[in-house]
């Protein structure tokens, strides 16, 4: 459910409505990104083991200065592990590399290993949510969830776990949405809060007609149409950028889409698959 700035998951957590991304940015060049994203106001800071950039991640957020509570902060379980002690050693390791005591937000990053992708891993899946759900309990994180996950992925968990995730952070961007609708409408209908990762398509959107004319349309970039057609479709977009001046201007997104330009923007092409 989204509310002004934040959403909140069905626990009654908040989370900032856009995050900060740091997905390929190494860990010796993530310091400086992180420093200027919490310095131009985000609040919100989504990294991942797998990202191998924790230790930076957690310096930087340390090193500006702002209370422990003042950040959230999620991390990403990696893909390759499933089973319930890999998943608490595997947490460990994330909290002491980031230097905190506890997490915002973790994540099962993907439903399979990466080099093994579609392989049914539903049991191993489970069974890394059981101890996700134990460190949930014992306070070590404040919101659990996955990435990647499809509906066929989800379901075991609803069906043999206690609780629902609170998050599936999946690809999505215009260009899309019809992809995704189905899965979007069942996180909706199952309060699963939908965060929008590679919401620019990696930049692949930002020269298209559509997103152009609105750009111009509304005074804005294409990138803020990008990320403002995110939260109209009720998703939480975590853009990515190194660059300052990219950073700032995904903040600022304080305008909406009429129905009508997002019903436009609903049945532009994927260019990631043409």
């Amino acid at each position: 459910m989204a509310q002004k700035n934040t959403f909140v998951f069905h626990n009654d957590i908040e989370i900032p409505h856009i995050g900060f991304g740091t997905w390929q940015i190494p860990n010796d060049e993530v310091y400086e990104p992180v420093t200027i994203a919490l310095k131009t106001g985000y609040r919100h800071i989504d990294t991942a083991a797998a990202y191998q950039n924790e230790e930076n991640v957690g310096k930087a957020i340390k090193d500006f200065g702002l209370k422990r509570e003042e950040v959230f902060i999620t991390s990403k379980l990696r893909a390759s592990i499933k089973g319930y002690e890999s998943t608490l050693e595997e947490f460990e390791k994330t909290i002491s590399k980031l230097g905190v005591d506890y997490l915002d937000l973790y994540l099962i990053h993907a439903p399979w290993p990466w080099e093994e992708k579609g392989k049914d891993c539903s049991e191993g899946n489970v069974q890394s949510w059981k101890a996700m759900e134990k460190l949930y309990n014992d306070g070590k994180i404040k919101a659990i969830g996955v990435s990647n996950f499809e509906i066929s992925d989800l379901q075991p968990i609803l069906d043999q776990c206690d609780i629902v995730p609170m998050a599936n952070q999946i690809p999505f961007y215009i260009g899309r949405y019809q992809a995704q609708k189905e899965l979007v409408d069942f996180c909706h209908q199952n309060n699963i809060i939908v965060e929008a990762y590679s919401p620019l398509a990696t930049g692949e959107l930002l020269n298209g007609k559509e997103i152009t004319e609105l750009a111009e349309k509304y005074d804005v970039t294409p990138a803020q149409i990008c990320l403002r057609y995110c939260l109209e479709k009720n998703t939480l977009p975590l853009p990515k950028s190194t660059h300052e001046e990219r950073i700032v201007e995904n903040m600022q997104l304080d305008f909406t889409l009429s129905e009508e330009d997002v019903a436009l923007l609903d049945d532009v092409k994927d260019v990631r698959q043409s």
